[in-house]
């Protein structure tokens, strides 16, 4: 899958898609997925969205799910849409 993904998607991930916390020296853990995100970097904002995919998932409803999740993160950028 990995690899399959390289191929199609334009630029690497980041932090998209894996998760951010900490591991404590005793092991507990605290962790959150990062399936949105806004990284800064360099000047600029990069957004992460996406949604899972799975046999029944109806294309349409897919890409109107991610647009209304990349319509929350563009607000808290301040960019009107």
């Amino acid at each position: 899958a990995m690899s399959i993904l390289s191929e199609l998607e334009g630029s690497p991930r980041g932090i998209y898609s894996g998760c951010f916390g900490y591991v404590s020296l005793t092991g507990a853990a605290d962790l959150a997925m990062t399936i949105r995100t806004i990284v800064f970097e360099e000047g600029k904002a990069t957004i992460g969205i996406g949604g899972g995919i799975t046999i029944d998932s109806d294309p349409e409803a897919e890409l109107l799910e991610t647009k209304l999740k990349a319509r929350a993160l563009l607000g808290a950028l301040g960019v009107e849409q």
